[in-house]
């Protein structure tokens, strides 16, 4: 196996549908558009396909062409080198079982079947900035020529809906293969081949089965309309390109696409520094599929963050928590840069929109951190890169995000004049991280002062003194940090649960046991706390804050992330799974968050000082790095053993948190 080649399996993995259904593949464009799979072949989710395209990017992510069926003839067999499954879990055909191996090239996913003595091997990339999706067969060794016939199976839906069958596009014969006009105004889509003949055979498959949408509750049954089929013979040697693609595309222009991919690859990982092991590197990989464009109309270069594939957009806190992780522990400080300045064009009464609605709708600015945390990316980037024109550029705005959150913003977000401290909530809104919500059932609401939020609201103030100092603001300079000063010292008395030895989740809020000032104090052993110590200014004592760290050392710290509440909490929930209430109502209250390892670990190494011992607690992820989607962090996995993968396979603050604590720690 070569340096680019990582996560290969062979016939006892591939040859097991259950775990080569398990393990998925996942390839972007740069634009929000994918493709994804299983390494089996069959898809498992609504959201896998060939062409996933983003027609207005990064959102409005629309199935084209959900999959390629293909047979392989070789001399007198016949060889399937698909599957699927249909209604009442039917597996036909088996096409894992002529797998010899997969592996991920850098990115990209390459199978290899064994037909007899021959070998065909398969992979799948993306133009990065095209929705245009690139299928290549070469025959790598025979003793005579295989035929394929490739049989695309298409449908035009937003992708998070399901196709049912019995309607007919509009299909048109082109150079090479076929385009189909799904229905008057729909967006185009072509699909050719490089070599070979295309028969016009429009016929519908009926009943495919997705076991994933099953365990999640949801309608797991569609038809997929088959346009035709390619056939074609390939000798020793020999490559097949077919090309999905929303754009007028060349059937031969496969080879500058793919070397273009061949030194885009490489540019990449030459940012990481030299020691980088491979999993860090392929994770550099991972981030750089989270990195998406959002043009603008008066910014064509604008930049954001794909929050997690298959199913989330671009989403203000998760895009700021990842910024630092996927762009400057890369070393890509110009699209961090690109970044910060397309959402600051977004601020609106002092806050930062938290959704992008994939439907083009007005952004929502229902969070009260992500605007907080967009100070800690403009600190590190400003740290990373020393750029003070860029700090003049936006300081105008930080400002203004200070004022607005002193004298009172939406959500009832404004600052308690008697401790310095941040409120914020309302009935029937989640506003933090934890944002489960089930119809009117907020399920975390966490309205008071929740100990993460004004850990950031004090990283905000101190962040704004050294900003104020450096570009010589002294007198403004000094009132941040006597604001800062005031709420600390209150933050230190009031969040410490003495007689639990941590910081409470929430004060002064509707919810919790009264205390003897009258007020609310919410003691649910949660890891929001970890943030008191992992954030870059000191905000409690030494004593404090080697405590907070022992105890979700202890209590909530797993192979792969913090739980996001204590097991002996009532309301613990070990498993996530079922319909929308059950998984929502489990989001937060057990489930294993992996973005967490990271302000974990940071926080492990300012108490203790030991790089090494901080960095063990993140080296787990790197087995899980050949499970789930290769290469790259899910979301979440159940809180009990063994934490199975849950949620979104891909997620950008569970690899850039691991990115960024890394090489933040350094060796």
């Amino acid at each position: 196996m070569t340096e680019s080649e990582r996560y290969r399996f062979g016939r006892a993995d591939c040859g097991n549908f259950d775990v080569a259904a398990h393990k998925e593949w996942l390839v972007t464009n740069g634009l929000g558009g994918f493709a994804a799979g299983t390494v089996s072949g069959a898809n498992t989710r609504r959201y896998h396909g060939l062409l996933v395209a983003a027609l207005r990017p990064p959102l409005e992510r629309t199935v084209l062409v959900s999959k390629i069926d293909a047979v392989a003839h070789y001399g007198a067999g016949v060889f399937p080198l698909s599957a699927n499954v249909f209604a009442g879990n039917l597996v036909t055909p088996h096409g894992y079982q002529h797998l010899e191996s997969f592996h991920l090239e850098q990115a990209t996913p390459v199978w290899v079947y064994a037909l007899a003595e021959a070998q065909l091997e398969r992979r799948i990339w993306m133009k990065p900035g095209h929705n245009t999706t690139y299928l290549t067969y070469t025959l790598r060794r025979a003793s005579e020529p295989v035929s394929l016939t490739l049989t695309p199976l298409c449908t035009y839906r937003d992708y998070h809906s399901l196709t049912q069958g019995g309607w007919w596009p509009d299909i048109r014969a082109i150079a090479g293969g076929f385009e189909v006009q799904a229905f008057a105004g729909a967006q185009p889509y072509r699909v050719v081949a490089d070599r070979g003949e295309f028969q016009r055979e429009p016929d519908w498959y009926w009943r495919f089965h997705y076991p994933m949408e099953s365990y999640r509750g949801l309608d797991d049954s569609e038809d997929l309309l088959a346009p035709g089929h390619f056939r074609a013979t390939l000798q020793p040697g020999e490559t097949l390109t077919l090309i999905c693609s929303t754009e007028p595309v060349d059937p031969h222009s496969s080879a500058e696409a793919r070397r273009q991919l061949d030194e885009y690859y490489p540019h990449l990982l030459q940012r990481l520094p030299t020691d980088s092991p491979p999993w860090i590197k392929q994770l550099a990989l991972a981030a750089d599929q989270f990195i998406v464009r959002r043009p603008l109309a008066d910014d064509p270069e604008g930049q954001s963050v794909i929050a997690g594939y298959p199913w989330f957009g671009d989403w203000g806190r998760d895009t700021m928590i990842a910024l630092p992780g996927l762009t400057l522990s890369t070393g890509r400080p110009d699209v961090a840069r690109r970044i910060l300045k397309t959402f600051a064009r977004f601020t609106k009464q002092g806050m930062l929109p938290n959704l992008f609605p994939d439907a083009g709708q007005t952004p929502e600015y229902n969070t009260v951190d992500a605007t907080l945390w967009y100070f800690e990316a403009v600190r590190a980037y400003h740290t990373a890169t020393g750029d003070d024109d860029f700090l003049r550029e936006l300081f105008p705005t930080l400002q203004e995000i200070i004022a607005w959150h002193q004298r009172g913003t939406r959500y009832n977000i404004h600052i308690d004049p008697a401790d310095g401290l941040l409120y914020a909530g309302e009935a029937g809104v989640q506003l933090t991280w934890m944002d489960a919500k089930v119809g009117d059932w907020v399920v975390t609401p966490r309205i008071g002062k929740p100990v993460e939020v004004n850990a950031l609201w004090h990283n905000a103030l101190r962040v704004m003194a050294d900003f104020s100092k450096r570009l010589g603001k002294s007198k403004v300079a000094g009132q941040y940090r006597k604001q800062a000063d005031f709420m600390a010292d209150n933050f230190r008395r009031r969040f410490w649960f003495e007689a639990g030895g941590y910081l409470y989740d929430v004060i002064d809020g509707p919810e919790g046991d009264l205390g003897p000032d009258e007020r609310r104090y919410d003691s649910s052993l949660r890891p929001n706390q970890i943030f008191a110590v992992s954030l870059p200014f000191k905000l409690l004592t030494d004593k404090q804050a080697k405590a907070v760290v022992d105890i979700c050392a202890r209590r909530l710290w797993t192979s792969h992330g913090l739980r996001s509440l204590d097991v002996d909490h009532p309301a613990y929930r070990s498993h996530y799974g079922g319909g929308p209430q059950q998984r929502d109502g489990a989001y937060h209250q057990g489930t294993v968050w992996s973005w967490l390892l990271g302000p974990f670990t940071t926080a492990h190494y300012r108490v203790y000082g030991d790089a090494a011992l901080a960095r063990s607690f993140l080296t787990a992820v790197q087995d899980h790095l050949s499970d789930a989607c290769l290469g790259s962090i899910s979301e979440i996995f159940d809180g009990d053993p063994p934490h199975m993968p849950r949620g979104a396979f891909a997620q950008a603050w569970s690899v850039a948190e691991v990115l960024r604590a890394w090489h933040e720690i350094g060796p």
